[in-house]
């Protein structure tokens, strides 16, 4: 019994191949990498997040009414990632925005190295499933992002671990999916591909003539169907997100829902990993496993249609085709001896292997480590000046905060974070704001024939954008209003105290937006 226990904790205790390659994510991609802990603040929504969350906190209660707009002010609105802001919330009142960064490290790092040990546990080669998953973790490492939608990453490989399990060997963990959704369904919207690929496994096994197989899934399918009803607005989250989704105009205009380009390195990596997949799908439909081959025709085409579903594809297809790609490479090395080269990788990796299917303490260790250490590590305190307009937003707050400010959205969303009072035309929810405020604030932006007058219809005292926007050029040239400060990359703008005189003399309010919201929560740890 002594040595039993003696070689568990020996087993712990020893760093395993899995625990590496997380640690190896972890400081490749966040710690030293390219934008360090603050690329993970790129986007700007982060921001908003954090103080619905403490909102949510401050009234024990889920907004049903917008908080942030003056454009749309006391609109209906679904606060659908609410379990996500929640955490959020309580992680920047724990530690500010490191917290907020590290989570999504982590998580990012987790599904990394989830990723690899599905392909390990599919039996895939593991030089093959080290580089198949590299290039996945690429791919998806556009949406490496502090934003609700990595929780889709983390589920979504999880639920699929679960799932190629039951499909080698039947288990009672494929019920945990049920779970899983519900509490996923408050997280993130991602939770519809689950759903998905519930489904098609249903359908796939019935095809293959797993017919006992087929009646599972579908019992699962819709499980997880009745348990997603399981959150604040019901039924009506699903007619929300459907028309979101649906939507000619966020198609059009909201970049991360339209088509990749194929110009950067990560839609490369996407770009090879698709084309071997399709290349794969053949091969699986002669080998009678339609489940899989449906797996990826359909998240290539939904991949295809909106990159923002780039890295379900990574998650839900690169497996297969991990297992494919060891099976061309096996059959082309099977008749290797054993001190020839091929001979040597193949028993490098068996041995190898092994070391992805255990763990330790050390990544929990890591991560406590990072938790509790601040120097010499250079933790973001604020987001990153090269993106938001950081400084000159706290060097003229009098001018931008509690204000009538027109800016773009994802500075919209900086503004809320630095004031959770403030009060702004448009932000990052872009399924809130549609077309009805969206064109409006294209029509401004872009400098259309009738950008004045939609300036002077929302009453805005200030403007702050980027210097090459059309507006930018249109505004320094209009005797209205003054330029404040102009860095070469952003300019800010202010109307004319004369101008807005005899604005409100014609009976323009100008009053700050605060007034219609008792939002009143703390500010966190700002600088």
């Amino acid at each position: 019994m002594e040595e039993i226990l003696e070689r568990r904790w020996v087993r712990l205790l020893t760093p395993s191949f899995s625990d590496l390659f997380f640690l190896a994510i972890l400081v490749w991609v966040f710690a030293a990498g390219k934008f360090g802990w603050k690329g993970l603040l790129g986007d700007g929504d982060a921001g908003w997040h954090i103080r619905t969350g403490q909102w949510i906190l401050a009234h024990h209660a889920v907004p049903h009414q917008d908080l942030y707009s003056f454009s749309k002010a006391g609109a209906p609105w679904y606060a659908w990632e609410w379990l996500s802001d929640v955490i959020y919330a309580l992680l920047f009142q724990w530690a500010g925005l490191k917290g907020v960064v590290l989570m999504a490290a982590v998580v990012c790092a987790a599904f990394a190295t989830i990723l690899i040990r599905r392909m390990v546990a599919g039996r895939a080669h593991i030089l093959i499933a080290l580089l198949v998953a590299l290039a996945g973790e690429g791919a998806a490492s556009i949406h490496f992002l502090a934003r609700p939608h990595i929780f889709t990453l983390l589920l979504i490989s999880i639920s699929m671990w679960i799932i190629e399990s039951d499909r080698r060997n039947e288990t009672r963990w494929i019920w945990a999916l049920i779970p899983i959704t519900l509490v996923w369904t408050n997280l993130h919207g991602g939770f519809l591909a689950l759903i998905a690929v519930a489904g098609l496994t249903a359908a796939g096994s019935a095809a293959e003539g797993r017919w006992r197989d087929a009646v599972r899934y579908v019992a699962v399918t819709c499980g997880c169907a009745a348990v997603s009803l399981v959150n604040p607005y019901g039924i009506q989250l699903h007619r929300h997100v459907s028309e979101y989704l649906r939507s000619d105009w966020i198609r059009n205009w909201i970049q991360e829902f339209q088509s990749p380009t194929f110009r950067d390195e990560s839609m490369l990596q996407f770009e090879g990993l698709m084309f071997i997949g399709l290349i794969a799908v053949g091969i699986l439909f002669r080998r009678r496993q339609v489940v899989e081959s449906l797996w990826v025709l359909f998240f290539a085409h939904e991949a295809l249609s909106s990159v923002r579903h780039v890295p379900v594809f990574v998650a839900v297809c690169t497996p297969a085709i991990a297992a494919n790609l060891s099976d061309w490479y096996r059959g082309w090395t099977a008749g290797a001896k054993k001190n020839s080269l091929p001979g040597i990788l193949n028993q490098i990796a068996e041995d190898t292997a092994r070391g992805f299917r255990r763990d330790s303490v050390w990544p929990v260790v890591a991560i406590a480590v990072l938790a509790f250490l601040n120097r010499p590590i250079s933790w973001p305190y604020d987001f990153p000046e090269e993106i938001f307009p950081v400084k000159m937003v706290h060097d003229h707050a009098a001018d931008i905060l509690n204000a009538r400010t027109l800016t773009t959205d994802q500075w919209a969303d900086y503004l809320i974070f630095t004031n959770p009072n403030q009060k702004v035309f448009m932000d990052g929810r872009s399924d809130f704001y549609g077309p009805e405020i969206g064109d409006q604030y294209l029509h401004m932006t872009g400098g259309r024939w009738d950008w004045e007058q939609i300036l002077d219809k929302f009453g805005f005292r200030s403007a702050l954008l980027p210097v090459e926007m059309p507006l930018s050029q249109l505004l320094k040239t209009d005797p209205k209003w003054r330029i404040v400060e102009d860095d070469g990359k952003r300019i800010l703008f202010v109307r004319k105290a004369e101008d807005r005189s005899q604005e409100t003399q014609a009976g323009i309010d100008h009053k700050p937006a605060e007034t219609q919201s008792d939002f009143r929560v703390p500010s966190g740890d700002l600088p």
